[in-house]
């Protein structure tokens, strides 16, 4: 189910995209609860790679679960991998390690076994990203897990409205725009077995009740708008002149309610075992 975006590379704003950081960890917290135990553990060392790994703040999530194990998180943003160096990495509290190194999830190849690879909201930025699982399984240490979650929202009208705003002719010249999205949940679950992996793929959609004025807004600015602001930079007013379109279409697509504003956010998930 692709959606359009601007093919900018973003310029990640971690405290915006920390703002909603409660609804955005929950789908990996979700995610790990159904990870198995892992070759290097318990009272081993796994190793674990965590894709696209932002802020750092879901990956010292890992070492909750797995104190003893040897993280390291992906990232090609600089301003996220600043703030996860600063605020997460070292030794953590069970004896492990945890450390962030830059890496492309379009380009990454493991460079040794991993006993887990995991992705958080990441594959989607990602073309093509079901070209890459071979590489990854096949890195898998016997027994190790590959797991992900992606939005799967891109028909929701946050994107759609989105989609149709950057093709107005205001700005469909400024702003290059490529496909970008994920599969639906049967073909992860096809190709993922076809690797031989014992696969668990599943669907949930969670009703995200937001507060304060305009709180869509607020959330995609952490991140699918991030390539339009991005794109739009050297241009404050015509920065501004997009957001506010875009405001005034999710007030209508999206008002508020007694209690706040419902976002339903729909994540599509996977949880692939390599053979012992």
């Amino acid at each position: 189910m692709p959606s359009s975006s601007p093919s900018t590379t973003p310029t990640w704003d971690p405290s915006q995209y920390l703002r909603h950081a409660g609804h955005r960890t929950r789908p990996f917290l979700d995610l790990l609860a159904r990870v198995p135990e892992l070759p290097g553990g318990p009272g081993g060392a796994p190793r674990i790679a965590d894709l696209g790994c932002g802020a750092g703040n879901v990956t010292a999530l890992l070492a909750d679960r797995w104190p003893t194990a040897r993280i390291t998180g992906f990232d090609n943003s600089p301003e996220m991998l600043a703030r996860a160096t600063a605020e997460y990495a070292g030794p953590t509290p069970g004896g492990g390690i945890l450390d962030f190194r830059p890496g492309d999830a379009t380009r990454w190849t493991p460079d040794e076994p991993y006993d887990l690879i995991v992705s958080n909201a990441a594959l989607q930025w990602v073309p093509d990203h079901t070209g890459s699982f071979a590489a990854w399984t096949d890195a898998l240490t016997p027994g190790g897990t590959f797991a992900f979650q992606v939005p799967g929202n891109f028909t929701a009208p946050s994107h759609t409205l989105l989609a149709e705003l950057i093709a107005a002719p205001r700005w469909r010249d400024r702003l290059d725009v490529r496909a970008i999205g994920v599969l639906d949940p049967e073909e992860y679950l096809t190709r993922l077995m076809d690797l031989g992996c014992e696969t668990d793929v599943w669907e949930t959609t969670y009703l995200q009740l937001l507060p304060g004025e305009d709180p869509v807004l607020d959330w995609v600015k952490g991140t699918a708008l991030r390539p339009v602001l991005t794109a739009l930079a050297d241009d404050p007013a015509a920065a501004e002149e997009f957001t506010t379109a875009y405001r005034d279409l999710l007030r209508t697509a999206y008002p508020p309610g007694p209690h706040g504003t419902v976002f339903p956010f729909r994540r599509l998930f996977a949880v692939a075992r390599k053979g012992s």
